[in-house]
């Protein structure tokens, strides 16, 4: 990975839900191209501040800039210029293949020619065009997550926002979706994901992991590891994170 540009920047992000607390004036940058791994247990606060990243909500005080575009005051260009995959399955299960690429793509702003053009890319690379009229519900687990990933990315975004976009499914297609991820991040794009398994945050460039709000380890795996003297990632988070006193 190069480091270049901040695709990311955020200093000092805060946000409140009356007396509570939920994100804690957390600091950090993210660059083109990098995978950022964005861990924490449950109630941490990364599903908040992520919220806030994607211009879905508004930071009580702190600021943070994505894609070059200010959260507070451009909300509704940073949803423009990301993607964006939950951890529940987002497509329209019942609707087609190519039902679904035409509705997000329209979404997200694409003319009938870029869509045409887009759609025939991605029919290409994974090998789906004899499912274009498929109905979503139909496709095996992989296919889907396939789909979800290739129609959050369909307007070449800057940065993919993925939140836990591998729960629930088996190791083998744990492995091909990473696979997409690297391709994705081998091309430019920026990859900030949150995932509940330990082992793939191994597969990230830098990993954060917040506690109680607060962010209290953020560098490399290897640099983590080597930090508090582990073996995995899974060490490492059970030692960052043994004090916090939130839960679900």
């Amino acid at each position: 990975m190069k480091k270049c540009d901040k695709v990311i920047s955020v200093k000092d992000l805060t946000k409140k839900f009356g007396n509570f607390t939920a994100v804690d004036h957390i600091t950090f940058d993210v660059q083109k191209g990098e995978i950022f791994g964005f861990l924490g247990a449950n109630g941490a606060g990364k599903t908040t501040a992520m919220k806030m990243l994607c211009g879905l909500s508004r930071p009580s005080s702190g600021s943070a800039t994505v894609a070059n575009y200010d959260i507070s005051t451009q909300g509704e260009e940073v949803k423009r210029h990301i993607g964006y995959m939950s951890q529940k399955f987002s497509l329209y299960e019942g609707l087609r293949v190519d039902e679904n690429i035409k509705l997000f793509s329209t979404i997200y702003g694409m003319t009938d020619d870029m869509i045409k053009s887009a759609s025939d890319r991605l029919y290409k690379s994974l090998n789906m065009e004899g499912m274009k009229k498929t109905l979503v519900k139909d496709l095996p687990v992989g296919w889907k997550q396939k789909l979800a990933f290739a129609v959050s990315t369909i307007h070449n975004p800057e940065v993919v926002f993925l939140d836990e976009p591998t729960g629930g499914v088996d190791p083998v297609t744990r492995r091909k979706f990473w696979e997409l991820i690297y391709k994705a991040s081998e091309e430019g794009m920026t990859v900030f994901v949150t995932t509940h398994y330990l082992d793939e945050a191994e597969y990230c460039n830098r990993v954060s992991i917040m506690v109680d709000g607060k962010i209290s380890a953020l560098d490399s795996p290897k640099a983590l590891k080597e930090k508090f003297n582990v073996a995995t990632m899974d060490e490492v988070f059970r030692i960052v994170a043994k004090d916090a006193i939130r839960e679900d």
